[in-house]
């Protein structure tokens, strides 16, 4: 099989970029940036992509690269920072840009460039970066050009080495993904040969294998991630997979009572449930930070979760729906040097007496790639169509301190957000939909009374793989039906207003 590696050098686009080649099923695996020349070969890539990341290529302690990788005769891509270290380390020079570049920038293109055949001259791409190439390496020929930088994309055709100083792996960038295709066959020559259904064997097969015969307990949310994993999990070793819900209190409307139906009554799983409410309120009184929250939701989660896997005494791995994001946005030092946005629940340790050994058979898959591993699984399409929802649950949609009251009043207003979401015929295009209790109270007036109530927000976006996003156009007539069920329907809420921020710059969900 055919496959393309990316040096991690800490972009928070880096799992996005393999994302886009294997939608040209063509496999792709993200590397350390600090990967030998020698292991490389042995991996035997059709290319290499250098990725984006947070540092200066001249910075003290900055991430470099094996020289002798650029003497394997595989062709090269380097993206933004990809690009400055490549051109520094065959000799060019790298300085700090006169003026920083970030969003969108028009590039204009030269013609000749294999990278870009079949692109028009002139395109927008979205730009990042603070440093410049400011001389090319002998050998090199300059792509494009942008009003700030005189090289914004440079190649050399003989040693099949190409630059970028864009991001062509984001939405923003016009013909990105035309860019990334002519890299993968008309430059790398790699065949499309990387199939789910080939994936799910080789994973099922794998996880036989790797458990043999003993059991696994798996965290179930209900949301699609862990649910994909169990139905994995549950194919390759049957009753000795054991799941456990965890009721925390931030939960949607009834959503403890769908999921016992659902996996329970409907699929046949062994499940458990902790309702544990109460104990997360407390771990949560007082805290108003947003990361401070994550890790009191995530430390009790662990607790709790950990009280009720005490009880299955024969187990020796503990399954999580751990996908490609949440690897990302949790660590700085799992692959490359990227920077931490936020915490994830999902991703910690145990108690030093619970010595699970992990298994994570959605760890690689981005989300869109997990709902369409579902539908060979063939599970139903009210579990695989159901909107992400945070691990953290409420907790980190009520803004400021969360208490009990504010949960009721969340759960209400989102009740009635999706109950009128649903009813719109392009729901299944739509990535996410909620809302958001914000720490605001505002002078309303209902019937002759003076009202000092809370406001709520109402988020709405369209995303591929949660990497990037974009504000849904809702219909007004939605919109406003929406908002006069939450402040007539819902005591305590005398506003709405709708949030229109993407991702970048801002995050799908407000913590």
């Amino acid at each position: 099989m055919d496959k393309i590696l990316i040096l991690d050098y800490g972009s928070q686009y880096t799992q996005l970029i393999a994302r886009r080649i294997r939608e040209f099923h063509v496999y792709s695996e993200i590397v350390p940036f600090n990967i030998s020349a020698e292991k490389l070969r042995c991996l035997a890539p059709k290319g290499i992509i250098l990725s984006g990341g947070p540092n200066s290529v001249f910075e003290e302690g900055a991430p470099g690269i094996d020289r002798g990788i650029f003497d394997l005769g595989v062709p090269v891509l380097g993206v933004c920072y990809g690009m400055q270290l490549m051109s520094q380390e065959l000799g060019g020079k790298v300085k700090p840009g006169e003026r920083r570049e970030y969003g969108k920038t028009e590039m204009s293109v030269v013609p000749g460039n294999e990278l870009f055949k079949g692109i028009p001259d002139r395109f927008v791409v979205w730009m990042s970066h603070g440093d410049r190439v400011d001389e090319i390496p002998l050998g090199f020929k300059v792509s494009a050009t942008s009003a700030n930088c005189p090289f914004a994309a440079i190649r050399n055709e003989e040693k099949r080495f190409f630059g970028i100083q864009f991001h062509p792996e984001v939405v923003h960038t016009e013909h990105g993904r035309q860019i990334l295709s002519n890299f993968a066959f008309n430059i790398c020559r790699a065949n499309a040969d990387w199939q789910l259904t080939t994936w799910i064997d080789d994973t099922v097969e794998s996880l036989k294998r790797q458990i043999g015969g003993d059991e696994v307990v798996l965290g179930l949310s209900g949301g699609v991630d862990s649910s994909v994993a169990a139905v994995l999990l549950h194919r390759a070793i049957g009753p000795r997979l054991h799941c456990i819900f965890v009721d925390n209190g931030l939960l949607r409307y009834n959503e403890a009572e769908q999921v016992e139906e659902m996996f329970k009554s409907r699929l046949g799983l062994d499940l458990t449930i902790a309702r544990a409410a109460q104990t997360f309120y407390s771990a949560l009184k007082g805290l108003s930070d947003p990361e401070a929250k994550r890790k009191a939701i995530g430390k009790t989660f662990i607790d709790v979760f950990a009280d009720e896997a005490r009880k299955f005494k024969h187990c020796r791995f503990l399954g999580q729906g751990t996908i490609y994001p949440d690897v990302i946005e949790s660590s700085s030092a799992l692959k490359g040097p990227s920077q931490t946005i936020k915490s994830h629940h999902n991703v910690g340790g145990l108690p030093p007496d619970l010595k699970f050994e992990l298994v994570e058979p959605l760890r690689d898959l981005f989300k869109d790639e997990v709902r369409a591993v579902g539908r060979v699984l063939r599970m139903a399409d009210e579990l695989l169509d159901r909107q992400p929802f945070p691990g953290p649950g409420l907790g980190v949609r009520i803004l400021g301190e969360v208490t009990e009251e504010k949960v009721r009043l969340l759960q209400q207003a989102d009740l009635r957000v999706q109950e009128e979401v649903l009813k719109l015929p392009n729901y299944r295009d739509i990535w996410q939909t909620f809302a958001v209790l914000l720490p605001v109270k505002s002078v309303g007036v209902m019937g002759d009374q003076r009202t000092y109530e809370y406001t709520c927000a109402v988020r709405s976006v369209n995303s591929v793989d949660a990497m990037t996003a974009d504000w849904t156009r809702l219909p007004y007539e939605t919109l406003a039906t929406i908002s006069n069920r939450i402040i007539n329907e819902v005591r305590g809420i005398n506003r709405v207003v709708y949030d229109i921020s993407s991702k970048p710059p801002a995050t799908i969900e407000w913590e």
